[in-house]
């Protein structure tokens, strides 16, 4: 959730590298730079735009309390050497905006819209300023702007910033070296995860939480689940996935450190579905069948599975937290099993509106808040 790290990184040329190989699952291996102890370019560029950040932004207080408190557990759990290395600070941004980034200096920045979905949840917030300060511990944007430099000198291709797909001269070359950066962007950020993760285990605040914030994100239309290898951040799917294991390592850590759940910081782990990618049958001249396979966590009592209409393409104006809509397709389940699989079954005359205009799964909670959102194939014809 962080914004490019040109914002804080000048374009200088540097030619000191140290660089470590990291195998990725699946994928090639990334060569990943180690920051040299000399290396000051980070910090620097982030004490000339501090001015500007600082003054558009407001100190975390007042509605936002909640958030500076678990920013301060947070902090406690990193290192001392790094810990008195940043000059760590909670801003946030009156922008209404859905993001949060952070710059080298330790200094991490909400806007306003985030803050007041994380509201007093300490849980929520806990889940977005462990990404933020992992991220500065790990000194990410000087090892993206080292990375970078790898591949324009070392590497022997070069770096676009236009599409790489479009025909150039240099096609082939700048098309793998987005690849490379996109690959490089995205194991940058399941790292930040996975450290942030067990960061927030150790404080007292129940991993569940991260996927539960991912999943609130996505379902008001933030990122997509389509995988690309251009892309800086990883989908919502590949981040599921691929965090699996570091889900199970931090729940295990939480239960050792804090045995009853409800006496942690962070209280109880909230309600987490996972719905993987729906399916889509025609079983009729006029009928179709979609199943909804997903996995719960947490849950005691029923979720309701919410099949939904759009125009493709085009954003929702509303998520579908009021019941008894005409346009949408409800049931009921108690997601009891490991995996739960929802059928819907839709024929041309008890479905309205048309079938081609289904586009969105939602699975909301007791009280209409929108757990998870899964995006739904094409109806055949």
């Amino acid at each position: 959730m962080d914004r490019s790290s040109a914002k804080y990184i000048c374009s200088c040329a540097i030619g000191l590298y140290l660089l470590i190989t990291v195998s990725v699952a699946g994928q090639q291996a990334i060569d990943i730079p180690e920051v040299p102890s000399q290396f000051k370019l980070d910090m620097e560029s982030a004490a000339r735009l501090r001015p500007q950040l600082m003054a558009q932004s407001v100190a975390a207080s007042g509605r936002y309390a909640t958030g500076s408190l678990v920013f301060d557990r947070l902090v406690e759990q990193v290192l001392a050497e790094f810990r008195t290395k940043f000059a760590w600070q909670l801003r946030i941004v009156d922008d209404d905006q859905l993001n949060a980034y952070s710059s080298p200096d330790g200094t991490v920045y909400v806007e306003s819209g985030l803050a007041r979905l994380a509201g007093p949840s300490a849980g929520l917030w806990a889940a977005i300023l462990s990404h933020e300060i992992a991220h500065v511990v790990r000194r990410d944007w000087a090892r993206r702007y080292l990375y970078q430099k790898y591949l324009e000198n070392a590497g022997g291709v070069g770096i676009v910033l236009g599409d790489p797909r479009q025909p150039s001269a240099s096609w082939q070359d700048s098309e793998k070296a987005s690849a490379d950066m996109g690959r490089f962007g995205r194991q940058m950020e399941l790292e930040a995860d996975r450290e942030g993760l067990m960061m927030m285990a150790h404080a007292g605040y129940h991993p569940d939480f991260v996927p539960a914030l991912h999943h609130l994100l996505h379902a008001r239309g933030l990122g997509t689940n389509t995988r690309s290898i251009y892309a800086m951040h990883p989908c919502w799917e590949e981040r599921d996935h691929d965090l699996s294991r570091a889900y199970v390592a931090a729940s295990i850590e939480f239960a050792r450190r804090w045995p009853e759940w409800y006496d942690s910081p962070g209280g109880n782990p909230p309600v987490v579905v996972f719905a993987e990618g729906p399916t889509v049958r025609k079983t009729g001249q006029k009928e179709w069948q979609i199943r909804v396979p997903m996995r719960c966590q947490n849950l005691a009592g029923a979720v309701e599975v919410v099949l939904s209409a759009s125009q493709r393409g085009t954003a929702r104006k509303r998520l579908p937290d009021q019941p008894g809509s005409d346009t949408d397709a409800r049931q009921l389940t108690g997601c009891t099993s490991p995996r739960t699989t929802v059928t819907f079954t839709l024929g041309d005359t008890s479905v309205r509106p048309k079938p081609a205009q289904w586009t969105d799964v939602y699975v909301l909670d007791a009280w209409g808040s929108v757990l998870a959102r899964a995006e739904l194939p094409k109806l055949p014809h």
